[in-house]
């Protein structure tokens, strides 16, 4: 692997650009660690009927559809973004993943897994009573991401 580095003084924001033949496991846990350590104190503007919240992504448990809304849960409260799923995926750091058609996680955040093999799985998480399923197709790849990060600690 060749690592480059170029300056370029007249970029308004950092950008880093991985060019690799496929996409495997070594170029997902890089990105995943580039975003992990960038992500600094990101803030998103959630609502609550006419009132603007600004919240640092590290209060998100998660993120859920609901409807046509999509909502964020914090550990008490609810609130709903202007933002689609596909739209969080892209700017939200490393440590949120989808984890169904309808859900993305905080994975720094996550306390159990209760499997099960025919349905969907259920995911808790900590200090909080909230619950969310991660379907079968996403199980696997929730457990190895978990799994990462226990390694690293």
């Amino acid at each position: 692997m060749k690592v480059k580095i170029e300056i370029d003084p007249c970029l308004q924001e950092e950008e880093i650009i991985i060019r690799c033949r496929q996409m495997g496991e070594p170029i997902v846990k890089l990105q995943s660690l580039i975003m992990e350590n960038s992500s600094g104190d990101k803030c998103i503007v959630l609502k609550q009927g006419d009132t603007e919240f600004y919240f640092s992504v590290d209060k998100i448990y998660f993120f859920e559809t609901a409807g046509k809304n999509v909502q964020a849960h914090t550990k008490d409260r609810l609130f709903e973004t202007e933002y689609k799923l596909y739209e969080l995926e892209e700017m939200l750091p490393g440590y949120f993943m989808r984890i169904s058609k309808s859900t993305i996680v905080n994975m720094n955040v996550v306390y159990s897994i209760t499997r099960n093999l025919t349905a969907s799985s259920l995911v808790e998480f900590m200090d909080c009573n909230k619950k969310v399923y991660v379907s079968r197709s996403y199980y696997k790849a929730l457990i190895e991401r978990l799994n990462e990060k226990r390694r690293r600690i």
